[in-house]
């Protein structure tokens, strides 16, 4: 998943105001308190911060990749 990637999940799934709000201001507990923002910039794959926000938000599996999208493969470990 590239960032831009990321960036129209979170606007589908969570709408464009409240996405970026919680991008900003929502803290990732499995991501040590990072916020979105915080851990894109730290270098966390995108991937990773997707699936660590839609977590805490409770987001089902059915709409976490949107209308669009397909659930882009796992990082290497």
């Amino acid at each position: 998943m590239r960032e831009r990637e990321f960036w129209e999940l979170l606007e589908e799934v969570f709408g464009r105001s409240y996405g970026r709000s919680l991008s900003r201001d929502q803290q990732l507990t499995s991501l040590d308190g990072l916020t979105v923002v915080e851990a894109l910039a730290a270098g966390i794959e995108p991937r990773v911060v997707w699936n660590a926000l839609c977590d805490q938000m409770d987001v089902p599996d059915a709409r976490r990749w949107g209308t669009d999208h397909n659930a882009p493969p796992l990082p290497a470990a």
